[in-house]
This record gives structure tokens, sequence and C-alpha cells, in this order.
């Protein structure tokens, strides 16, 4: 695999996580809370553009970082964010973007709501946007135009998706404590 597809399939997790990861300019926040598992992100219609791998994400969409693990357990990629600054690493190369959003939109190709994603994986909606409750009483919510599955958060299972064209699904396992 080529270094640029390489690239761009680590920076697709690490955008998704918020992944949206080694040499950045901000440390988390004292006391962040730790969000760890494994992630996969799949774009329908475009199997080159699906990533997956471990992941460890501290802090919040304002100040934090995130890790990426390949299938070894090796940190893949590295990114660190602040007020006005967004780096990730990957393949020996430093990137700077303007938040998170950019970070996503660049290495998917596609928009993700970093800052929603957070809250997914904590099991819960986002506060920043109104959110409504799926249809059958089924566990879980609508919001930002995705539908997040929540049937299985006991089990530690989380799936978000968004059906626009291309459709988008994000699936996560988190680790717990």
């Amino acid at each position: 695999m080529g270094s640029s597809a390489a690239l761009g399939r680590v920076g697709g997790l690490l955008l998704l996580l918020g992944l949206l990861l080694a040499g950045c300019a901000s440390r988390p926040p004292v006391g962040a809370e730790t969000l760890s598992g494994r992630m996969a992100v799949q774009i329908d219609g475009q199997p080159e553009r699906n990533v997956s791998g471990g992941f460890e994400l501290v802090g919040n969409p304002r100040q934090g970082s995130l890790s990426l693990t390949g299938p070894l357990g090796t940190v893949a990629a590295q990114a660190e964010w602040s007020a006005g600054e967004t780096w990730l690493v990957a393949d020996g190369q430093r990137t700077r973007y303007d938040d998170l959003d950019a970070l996503a939109t660049a290495a998917l190709g596609e928009s993700i709501p970093i800052a929603a994603l957070f809250d997914w994986l904590r099991g819960q909606a986002w506060p920043g946007a109104p959110s409504s409750a799926l249809d059958g009483g089924l566990a879980g919510f609508m919001q930002l135009g995705w539908r997040v599955d929540l049937s299985r958060w006991s089990e530690g299972w989380i799936e978000a998706r968004r059906e626009a064209r291309p459709a988008v699904t994000v699936r996560a396992r988190m680790e717990r404590p």
C-alpha cells in the first residue's frame, strides 16, 4: 500500500474519533476522561476508504489527543488539538488542520460530526444540537442526520450511520474499565 493511501486510511479513522493524533502542540486537560476501544468506518461503495483499528481518545472537542493503533498494537498515527491548532502525525509526516472537522473531511472526504462523536461514544446525545428518539422505542437517537444505535450499548457497542450519499457507518466497541 502506498504511503498516501496509508495516510488517508489512518487519518480517516483518527478523525472519526474525533478518529479523527507525537510532536503536537498541546496536552489533554488534566484529569480528562479516556475513551478507548476499536473503531471501524465504512463508506458505502468505496471500500478503499474504509478504515479500522484500535483507538485511545483523551479530552474533549476543544482540547485532547487521539492515538490510533494498528493490528500489532503499534501506534499508526497520533493527533492532538487545542484552540486553533490540530495536528495529525502519520507515516512520518506532520500535517496541520484548522480544526477536527477539517481533518476528518481531508482524510475521508466526508464530513463527520467530531464534536458530537465524543458524546456518542459515551452513549448519549450531544447537547449542542437537537436529537430525537428512534422510532419504535429502539435504544438510540437521531442527531445531525445520523442514526445512533445504542441497542448493544450494554456490551460496549455503538453504531452511527448517516444515510445521505454516500452513506457512512461508524462502529465502535468501547473498552470498559
